[in-house]
């Protein structure tokens, strides 16, 4: 997947909303003003990061040499993908399963809200 495509599909998701707030290089996408992915916009081959529960992290990086802990994140919770040689499948399962885990940290108001103006998220 190109970066275009790894955005246009993370912002089709129920209350994504794109910023920089790093610098002009990094894209954050966030829903209820927090962070469900990360992507440079100047790296190539195409890298992202993705929060994903720990055992799942654990898992991906024993079965993928593309996948290490992110960058100046929580190499716990937050894993770097190399796009190169993934399956598009796999790289829209884990930005929804971390799209996933955020929104359901989210505030029940929050959520609520999107999902009033969005749908049900996914």
């Amino acid at each position: 997947m190109d970066i275009e495509e790894i955005v246009a599909f993370a912002e089709s998701l129920p209350g994504a909303i794109p910023s920089f707030p790093f610098d002009e290089e990094t894209l954050v996408e966030k829903v209820g003003g927090k962070i469900f992915l990360l992507i440079s916009l100047d790296a190539q081959p195409v890298r992202y990061a993705v929060k994903l529960s720990p055992e799942r992290n654990l898992v991906l990086r024993e079965a993928w040499w593309q996948i290490e802990g992110a960058y100046h994140m929580n190499k716990t919770h937050w894993s770097s993908f190399i796009t190169e040689g993934l399956p598009k499948a796999l790289i829209c399962e884990m930005i929804t399963e971390s799209y996933g885990l955020v929104f359901k940290k989210l505030p029940k108001k929050v959520r609520a809200e999107i999902e009033s103006n969005y749908g049900a998220a996914k």
